[in-house]
């Protein structure tokens, strides 16, 4: 990973942090996302001390806004004229309906539309590294289908239900640009790193909480499929595929659907006003 430039959202703590942080004792270049200038310094100076690797910045950008994402993605292609790794690790879920800062549902706009919106802006500089990689991080609990009829779940909200989707969404995501970018060089895969104690579960009420401190494991074991993802050159040409921890398995059936994924697809577009 040596000068490999990686682009991480989710990097001031869990699974993110500890990716960052083993990809940065590697020798590649961090630059990741806080919304938190504070924090965000915090972090870089604790990574530095800790690999001895000056290449560590900062991006500041709040996933739960549109116009920030479009902001950070301006600032990196101004800096960099390329990107060989980007890795969509950032994921919220929430117990009570909380709006994005475009009045969207924030789990589905943190989770799903933000790393929709984000890869898209990246693409062009993806495609301009001779191997580049796409790594999504979506999770076990993706079985279900896309709720068309109540996207946002206006109607009747359950924090699970959102996650869910959102992280099917991930995966219908990850399939259909692997098909689009066929002949780019650019590869892209999702991977379920399994449960870790991560800040995930601080918003989403005391019982998934006292879950995720129960069950979860060290985010350490977690981050170890993120950095296989980034860095394995077994998977050189490998794209499309569902990872859970380092082994491809089958996803649910719903999540190889290419029309289901056209029309989210096309629906993420109208949500970010792509063209």
């Amino acid at each position: 990973m040596k000068n490999k430039i990686v682009l991480i959202t989710g990097a001031t703590s869990g699974i993110g942090k500890e990716a960052a942080l083993r990809l940065a004792k590697l020798g590649a270049k961090i630059i990741y996302t806080s919304r938190d200038n504070q924090k965000g310094e915090k972090i870089r100076k604790e990574i530095v001390t800790v690999t001895n690797n000056e290449n560590i910045e900062i991006l500041k950008c709040d996933l739960a806004s549109f116009d920030s994402i479009r902001n950070c993605c301006k600032e990196f292609k101004l800096k960099y004229d390329r990107l060989d790794v980007l890795i969509n690790n950032a994921g919220v879920w929430d117990y009570k309906k909380r709006l994005s800062k475009d009045g969207i549902e924030n789990i589905f706009a943190t989770n799903y539309l933000a790393p929709f919106l984000m890869t898209n802006l990246l693409l062009d500089i993806l495609k301009k590294s001779k191997s580049s990689r796409i790594i999504n991080v979506t999770s076990g609990m993706h079985y279900g289908t896309i709720n068309f009829n109540d996207i946002e779940f206006k109607h009747k909200f359950s924090g699970a239900k959102a996650y869910r989707q959102s992280k099917l969404g991930l995966i219908l995501f990850t399939r259909l640009l692997a098909k689009k970018l066929e002949g780019t060089g650019v590869t892209v895969n999702c991977v379920q790193p399994g449960m870790s104690k991560t800040d995930l579960g601080r918003d989403a009420g005391s019982f998934s909480r006292m879950i995720f401190k129960l069950m979860g494991k060290d985010p350490k074991i977690g981050a170890e499929a993120l950095v296989y993802l980034a860095n394995s050159t077994e998977l050189k040409n490998i794209t499309g595929e569902y990872f859970v921890r380092k082994k491809i398995k089958r996803s649910s059936k719903e999540s190889y659907d290419i029309d289901l994924a056209k029309k989210l697809w096309d629906i993420s577009k109208k949500y970010v006003k792509l063209e």
